[in-house]
């Protein structure tokens, strides 16, 4: 019996791996994965890479596994049942860590790319109660599947943009929104580590293998993220890392020169045997005398194509032999984007300061775009006090849609953030200045962070595409230039009135120094002894 187990065993193995090595996609009736990568070379020397894992489940499978119990072969367990639990039609999760430049390095392939947490979800509509309810739950799951602060995006960072956020499917039964950002919350490892376990290949073979930890978290700018929706077929989950490297300060700011071995100090030996397709792409650029190593097999428009399923082992290269030094470009010159965003908080006054933000249209045309703030109640907007220039002059009719919903006192005693949203005309090769006066909150002693000297940070502002009702789509209006999807400015860092933490420190030295003293000398005059000592010659 010992022997027919394990015989029994063995011939399983040897059929399921057989299976994967043949064709395991097909075999998996109604899930499908796919891993792509996407290499950019960029104008300033830099290097931007966007990890692709695509899993889908179709409809049957999902109306399957919600009758007998949820189980899937390659779809992760762990989002199956956050989805089931919380009634998720759409979930968006990113992390990151640093400032995307749009001027230099143009539009990412995932356009979610503020700093810190971001969390949006369309939950099946009812009574609020409930989906606030849901929402808590679903910050608290997320939080310990991926080892992250979300339980920080309480109330009073939560709204309802759902004009910034639409929905991406038409679900037959209404939904509600939710959103939250927490742009001090940062990306590392242990966020890394349970994201790669939701792959069928883990680390072990495929794309994945690139991602290494050291490299990763040690470019100038990285994140991770999870799109997970709903559409006709069934369930798209596209889980994602995208980085920028710097190749020029890799090699001692001499070359750009870039390697699999250079940027991850790892290559692919194995490819994802469940992969219905795994290829990455390298983007080639225009008019310059490169070198790209090793031959392509296949040529997508302006991208080479390496396919995984066949080619491997693989280390891809690309080199400029005939470029001694790297020379960067002029600020003007490797401008990629229409549209160019700035916004800083003036005042030194720990009360008092102004909110200002230039948008730079770099076309010929103008630009139409939706501008959106989602402050915590730290900070308050007075309306009253906007005002908008363009080249020194007053511009009313530049604005329009306003909206503005102030914070408010919630049933705990927490309040909810303010926002503003409006549309805004660029005109253009011009400059827009947008500016608002604002107050800071004076905060209690126990509401201070223990970091509290270093101030707060105030989330990202996003420009958005402007619907179109004529056309029926939502897309940012430039008859000259497209400008794709969101925009995300820096994040602020504020100062708000701060108690001197040190004063209670310095009290409580200063204090416990008397009472020693005090506590000393009454102590060795009730216990010391005086008695008669003779001194002899």
């Amino acid at each position: 019996m010992h022997w027919g187990g394990a015989l029994f065993t063995l011939c399983l193995s040897a059929s399921l791996a057989a299976s994967y090595t043949n064709n395991v996609p097909s075999a998996i009736s109604g899930e499908r994965y796919n891993e792509d990568l996407f290499i950019r070379p960029l104008l300033d020397g830099r290097v931007a890479t966007t990890f692709t894992f695509t899993t889908d489940l179709l409809e049957d499978v999902l109306r399957d596994s919600e009758s007998s119990g949820q189980h899937y072969t390659l779809f992760p367990l762990t989002l199956g049942q956050i989805l089931e639990e919380y009634s998720i039609a759409e979930l968006h999760l990113t992390l990151n860590s640093g400032k995307w430049d749009y001027d230099h390095w143009g539009y990412p392939d995932d356009p979610s790319v503020g700093t810190g947490a971001e969390l949006w979800a369309w939950m099946a509509d009812g009574p609020s109660s409930t989906i606030d309810e849901r929402w808590t739950g679903l910050r608290n799951a997320l939080a310990g599947l991926f080892c992250a602060s979300l339980g920080s995006l309480d109330m009073r960072r939560t709204s309802s943009p759902s004009t910034v956020f639409p929905i991406s499917s038409s679900p037959s039964t209404p939904h509600a929104l939710r959103y939250a950002n927490l742009p001090s919350e940062n990306v590392c490892t242990e966020n890394l580590t349970p994201f790669v376990k939701l792959l069928p290949c883990k680390s072990r073979a495929g794309l994945a293998t690139l991602l290494n930890p050291q490299r990763i978290f040690d470019a100038d700018w990285h994140g991770l993220n999870i799109h997970l929706r709903s559409t006709e077929k069934g369930t798209e989950l596209k889980l994602g890392v995208q980085a920028v490297f710097d190749p020029v300060r890799l090699s001692g700011g001499r070359r750009r020169d870039w390697s699999f071995r250079l940027l991850f100090d790892r290559v692919i030996h194995n490819s994802c045997s469940v992969a219905g397709s795994s290829v990455v792409r390298v983007q080639v650029p225009d008019g310059e005398s490169h070198a790209l190593s090793p031959t392509f097999v296949a040529d997508d428009s302006a991208a080479a194509v390496y396919n995984l399923i066949t080619q491997v082992p693989l280390d891809v290269s690309m080199s400029w032999p005939y470029e001694h030094t790297f020379q960067y470009p002029r600020v003007h010159q490797s401008r990629l984007v229409p549209l160019s965003v700035q916004r800083t908080l003036h005042g030194s006054s720990q009360i008092h300061g102004l909110l200002f933000i230039a948008l730079t249209n770099n076309g010929q045309n103008d630009i139409v775009v939706g501008y959106f703030e989602n402050l915590p109640a730290l900070v308050t907007l007075w309306m009253h006090t906007m005002e908008i220039k363009v080249d020194g002059v007053k511009r009313d009719d530049l604005i329009s849609n306003v909206t503005y919903h102030p914070h408010h006192v919630l049933a705990n005693g927490q309040k909810s953030p303010s926002t503003f949203q409006a549309t805004l005309t660029i005109p253009a090769a011009s400059t827009l200045h947008l500016s608002m006066e604002v107050s800071r909150a004076f905060l209690k002693y126990t509401e201070h962070p223990p970091d509290a000297m270093r101030g707060w940070d105030l989330p990202p502002a996003i420009l958005f595409p402007v619907c179109d009702p004529t056309m029926g789509i939502c897309n940012m209006r430039n008859t000259s230039t497209d400008v794709r999807g969101r925009m995300y400015t820096p994040s602020l860092l504020i100062d708000l009135p701060t108690p001197d933490f040190s004063m209670p420190y310095n009290v409580i030295i200063f204090t416990c120094t008397l009472i020693t003293l005090i506590f000393g000398s009454i102590f060795n005059l009730l216990t010391r002894s005086w008695v008669i000592v003779r001194v002899e010659d």
